[in-house]
């Protein structure tokens, strides 16, 4: 029942995250924002819903091990796995300079979240700092991407009460598979002698993730670069800033060690690695792809 329950669980987390995306980006377009927008806010920010609710609900559940590792273990999921594989459909051609506001936040929230853990703690007013730099990001990004027309190839938006019924749909189903998933994690985590902390990195971001890697890959498959980069950093900003800000803000939270010592040197070098792949290449080409897809895998090792 527990591997069923968890089953239900990534069904609801992916169809919801889909339903969302499809909803936010129809609204979007609506209100007239650029691609890179699209993908560093609505989608990035809705694709990561998952994550908040996860690390949420896990924080209240007192396992301060899945509520951090998962954020941790998805940011670098988000660059090595899903731009990897995104790069690999489609290179993914962007240049550094148009997304240099926007490394800087990630960077800024990387190094913010380091400090943070090394004290072995998250604190309420650390949370509410974290929320003050997403919103200083979330103003900066509307600032520079508002006001841009659709292209023309770009399929009128429908009715928008459909757009907000899609959006909530996602919402409900994100919710339920949020639940599904934490439970019967936590349980498959005992069962086989394996710490939240592992479980947080690995199945559990497997899992949310999901949402993430569907569209980066669909953006990608369409040659919609700017919305597949934009998911990921955007994505990343938002766990960082936003979801372990609100879970900290609502229950704080104690860190693992490992986190510190161990994992944020992958969030920080997967970080930098996109960065100068970026400025240097002009964006992520396949065999761009292909490496980073192997240091997913040399991570996943190095956490077994």
């Amino acid at each position: 029942m527990t591997y069923l329950y968890f089953t239900l669980g990534l069904a609801g987390l992916f169809l919801g995250g889909e339903f969302l995306v499809r909803g936010a980006s129809a609204i979007a377009r609506k209100f007239y924002l650029s691609p890179l927008l699209i993908g560093l806010t609505i989608v990035g920010f809705g694709t990561s819903a998952p994550e908040m609710l996860v690390s949420v609900e896990a924080a209240i559940d007192d396992k301060p091990g899945i509520a951090i590792g998962n954020v941790v273990g998805s940011n670098i999921a988000n660059i090595l796995l899903i731009l990897g594989i995104s790069a690999l459909i489609a290179p993914l051609i962007i240049p550094g300079r148009k997304l240099w506001r926007d490394l800087g936040f990630m960077f800024l929230a990387t190094a913010a979240i380091w400090l943070m853990l090394a004290d072995g703690f998250v604190s309420r007013g650390e949370g509410f700092l974290l929320l003050a730099g997403l919103i200083a990001f979330l103003a900066t990004a509307f600032i520079a991407g508002s006001g841009h027309a659709p292209h023309a190839d770009v399929p009128p938006v429908g009715p928008i009460w459909k757009s907000w019924a899609m959006t909530g749909a996602g919402l409900v189903l994100l919710v339920i598979g949020a639940g599904f998933l934490v439970d019967s994690a936590t349980t498959i985590a005992r069962d086989f002698g394996i710490s939240e902390a592992v479980i947080g990195l690995t199945i559990v971001t497997m899992g949310t993730s999901l949402p993430e890697l569907a569209t980066s890959v669909i953006a990608a498959w369409r040659r919609h670069t700017e919305i597949s980069v934009g998911n990921v950093v955007g994505s990343n900003i938002f766990n960082l800033f936003g979801i372990l800000g609100v879970t900290a803000v609502i229950a704080p939270i104690p860190s693992d060690p490992r986190f510190a010592a161990i994992d944020m040197w992958w969030v920080a070098g997967s970080s930098v690695g996109l960065a100068a792949v970026a400025f240097l290449l002009g964006g992520l080409p396949r065999i761009a792809g292909l490496a980073l897809l192997g240091a997913y895998g040399g991570y996943l090792v190095f956490v077994g």
